[in-house]
């Protein structure tokens, strides 16, 4: 009688489990639905934004052009500009709020976030943050000015950072590798060229230092860039687009699989 009273209670712990795995599963795959939703508002976003800034790009030329005449059209010009700033803060403030809700990574476990610190100490261009789970990497040190080659001391640090998230506690996270400038525009022909924009410099670089990390061995399918150009600064940029030196940089998330 004993005998079956145990057996009942066991089988009736594997339908609990077998339940409670299926309400994790289906939240799973709610989250994931949510999340593909908020990554398409962020596309559709960004979409939105890359065309107010050149549109307030063509106004502020207009409106250079037409300085030295007054009247009617320089008003109307400078308010659309107004308006247009203005507009483009409130979403450039949306995206990152939502960016940072998408690739803001949980705490990491301790580890992995001690391995991380260590080598944080090892080169002068990384820091870690272990809040977030985000080791950054100056651009200054990392590329040569307006390039997207990574520098030889620099590379040596991308690998040894690969290899860390290769060891038994870095395996099941991805990456997701954020390229970042100042607000400098590019200047020698030749280098916009090859990167007319900033956005297409801080994509670049990201890809550079994804290919790196590929070529140490880490799965291409735990990789992914983002290029944010001038629009993520970690501080003010100098007046006059002189640019700052904190705001050209790599960010490399460190998030669970399927992030």
């Amino acid at each position: 009688m004993q005998t079956v009273k145990l057996s009942g209670l066991f089988l009736l712990c594997i339908c609990l489990a077998m339940a409670s795995s299926g309400c994790v599963s289906e939240q799973l795959k709610s989250l994931e639905v949510q999340n593909a939703a908020q990554a398409g508002l962020i596309d559709k976003l960004q979409d939105e934004l890359g065309v107010m800034t050149l549109k307030l790009g063509e106004c502020r030329r207009q409106l250079k052009d037409a300085q030295g005449l007054g009247g009617i059209k320089t008003t109307e010009l400078i308010e659309q500009i107004k308006l247009l700033e203005d507009d483009i803060r409130r979403k450039d403030a949306m995206i990152a709020s939502m960016q940072n809700q998408l690739m803001g990574a949980p705490v990491l476990p301790p580890e992995l976030s001690t391995l991380l610190e260590d080598f944080a100490k090892q080169y002068d261009l990384v820091t870690y943050d272990p809040a977030r789970g985000i080791v950054k990497l100056k651009s200054d040190l990392l590329f040569e000015k307006g390039s997207d080659q990574v520098k030889s001391a620099a590379a040596q640090a991308l690998t040894s950072l690969s290899g860390i998230l290769n060891t038994e506690q870095g395996k099941d996270f991805d990456v997701i590798v954020a390229g970042h400038t100042d607000d400098i525009r590019i200047g020698k022909p030749a280098t916009r060229a090859k990167h007319p924009t900033n956005w297409h410099l801080s994509a670049h670089r990201a890809i550079s230092v994804l290919a790196i990390m590929e070529k140490s061995n880490m799965a291409p399918t735990r990789l992914s860039v983002r290029g944010f150009g001038e629009y993520r600064p970690v501080v003010p940029n100098k007046p006059g687009k002189k640019g700052h030196p904190q705001n050209r940089r790599v960010e490399i998330y460190i998030v669970p699989k399927g992030m």
